[in-house]
């Protein structure tokens, strides 16, 4: 038997076909045998929300204190639901602490610009009228602060 013989057309398409048989069942197994994945793998948008800081000042009038033997604070604009900035640290940000006064544990550190509520306050002590604050974004930044640091800014 010669070589032309033993490759012609016939046996070359038959191994070909041969072939793809083979790899057919091998492509089918695997696709049987391998787990599924669920359908609800996947990314989720996150969605996130920019409070730009504003550099808007007020000429709010000060409010009146409710204790009459409370000092009467300088006249800024804070009051007791309106928002402050961290202004004047020069960057290097502002100890809120547990309570008021020098000796209150800092909490954390809020830095220039960022907003706050007032929730309460004033008290005067060790030289500074402190305000309590709570970041509108996260009610667990909370503490108080002196208000020389401290800026009126309107609503957003």
């Amino acid at each position: 038997m010669t070589l032309k013989q033993l490759f012609n057309k016939w046996v070359i398409l038959g191994a070909l076909a041969f072939a793809g048989l083979l790899l057919l069942i091998t492509a089918l197994s695997i696709g049987f045998t391998s787990p599924l994945q669920p359908a609800d793998v996947g990314f989720a948008p996150a969605n996130l929300t920019v409070i730009p800081a504003s550099t808007a000042t007020s000429s709010a009038p000060p409010t009146a204190t409710i204790d009459p033997f409370a000092p009467t604070p300088v006249p800024t604009g804070i009051a007791i639901g309106n928002y402050v900035q961290i202004t004047g640290t020069d960057g290097e940000g502002l100890r809120i602490r547990s309570e008021p006064g020098l000796d209150g544990n800092p909490d954390f550190l809020g830095f220039d610009s960022e907003v706050f509520i007032v929730r309460e306050g004033p008290v005067a002590l060790d030289g500074y009228v402190w305000w309590y604050l709570v970041a509108p974004y996260d009610e667990t930044r909370a503490g108080w602060a002196a208000a020389d640091f401290l800026s009126y800014i309107p609503s957003p």
